[in-house]
C-alpha cells in the first residue's frame, strides 16, 4: 500500500510510541508485507526465522521485535507486538469505505459492458470495455476489471486475505488494503473466488481462463494464457508463470512458483516449486513420467511380496 503522502520515521513511530534506529527524517512511502516490499517500504517481522529475510529485503524500513543492528541506509522501528503495530498503521493511513449501495458511487463501467441484476460492485471498482458481469458477482472494493472480462455468476472477487495470527485464546487477522487486477479476456467460472492482496494487488493475467468453484488466495500472481480447471485451490503468494496448466482439484500452497508452461496433472498436490515446460502429477506433485513408474512399480508389490514369502 503506498502512502499518499510519504511519511518521516520520527512521525511513523510516533503513531505507535515506539522507539527506532535511523535518522529521524528517513522518508517511507509505503506499507507492505514481506512478499510484495519495495524501496521505501515498510515491512514487519515478529519470528526469528524471517529476521534476515525482511533485513535484507528491498523494504527501507522494518518494524521488528527484537533490537538488531540497522542495515545501512535504512531504518528500524521496535516493537514488542510488530504485527498489532502494523495493523495500527494500516487503520490510521488506510480507511476501508463501505457502500450500502449496489453499485457505489465510485464504480466506473467501461462502454458495452453488461452488468447483471444482483451484482455489487464497491468503492473505487472500475470494469473495462465489453465485460459481462453475471448475476449475483460481488465485487469488492478496489477491484480493476480490464477489456473483455467475463465473470460468472456468484463469483467473490476481493475478499478479504485468509491471514491470521493465532493469539491464545482467538486469531487476529491481518487487515487487507491490497486489491485485485483483472487483466483483458480473462474469463473467470461460476462461484470461483479470489482474494485480495494484503497490501498489494492479487493479479490474473491477460488471456488466463478459470473454471468454476476455483478458490484464488491473497497476492497470488497468475500469468498470462493459463487455464485453471474446476476445485483447484491457490493459496497465498503464489507465482503462476505464462501458459501454466492446472487441472481440477490440483493444491497449490503459499509462496510457490510454477514455471511458465508447466501442467499439472488432476489431484496433484504441490510441495515445492515447479520447473517450467514440464507435465507433473502426484502428491507430492513429481514429473508425471517417473510418477507413473512409481504407480506401476506399487501395483506390481504384491506380487513380488507373495513370491518373497513363497521362497522362504
Amino acid at each position: 500500500m503506498k502512502l499518499h503522502s510519504a511519511q518521516k520515521l520520527k512521525g511513523l513511530a510516533s503513531i505507535i510510541k515506539a522507539k527506532f534506529d535511523g535518522n529521524p527524517e528517513h522518508v517511507i512511502s509505503g506499507l507492505n508485507e514481506i512478499n510484495k516490499v519495495e524501496t521505501g517500504d515498510l515491512v514487519f517481522v515478529d519470528h526469528p526465522k524471517y529476521y534476515d529475510k525482511a533485513l535484507n529485503s528491498s523494504a527501507t524500513t522494518i518494524l521488528i521485535n527484537k533490537e538488531v543492528k540497522c542495515p545501512e541506509g535504512k531504518a528500524l522501528i521496535f516493537s514488542d507486538e510488530p504485527f498489532r503495530d502494523y495493523n495500527k498503521l494500516v487503520t490510521h493511513f488506510y480507511k476501508e469505505i463501505y457502500s450500502l449501495k449496489f453499485i457505489s458511487d465510485s464504480a466506473k463501467i467501461g462502454e458495452d459492458s453488461i452488468v447483471h441484476p444482483g451484482v455489487y460492485l464497491g468503492a473505487n471498482v472500475s470494469i473495462g470495455k465489453n465485460c459481462v458481469i453475471y448475476p449475483n458477482v460481488v465485487l469488492y472494493n478496489n477491484c480493476k476489471i480490464g477489456d473483455n472480462v467475463i465473470i460468472h455468476a456468484g463469483c467473490v472477487i476481493g475478499g478479504h486475505a485468509f491471514y491470521y495470527k493465532k493469539r491464545e485464546t482467538k486469531f487476529d487477522k491481518l487487515i487487507s488494503c491490497g486489491g485485485v487486477v483483472i487483466e483483458n479476456d480473462v474469463e473467470i467460472g461460476p462461484n470461483s473466488t479470489i482474494d485480495k492482496g494484503v497490501s498489494g494487488n492479487t493479479v490474473i493475467g491477460e488471456g488466463t481462463k478459470i473454471d468454476n468453484l476455483v478458490q484464488i488466495g491473497h497476492d497470488t500472481v497468475v500469468g498470462k494464457m493459463c487455464l485453471i480447471a474446476s476445485q483447484t485451490g491457490i493459496s497465498g503468494a503464489v507465482i503462476i508463470e505464462d501458459n501454466v496448466t492446472l487441472w481440477g482439484q490440483v493444491g497449490v500452497p503459499s509462496k510457490l512458483r510454477i514455471g511458465k508452461g508447466a501442467v499439472v496433472l488432476g489431484q496433484s498436490g504441490l510441495t515445492n516449486s515447479l520447473e517450467g515446460g514440464k507435465t507433473y502429477f502426484g502428491s507430492p506433485a513429481a514429473d508425471s513420467r517417473e510418477k507413473m513408474k512409481e504407480l506401476i512399480a506399487l501395483k506390481k508389490l504384491p506380487t513380488i511380496i507373495q513370491k518373497l514369502d513363497e521362497g522362504k
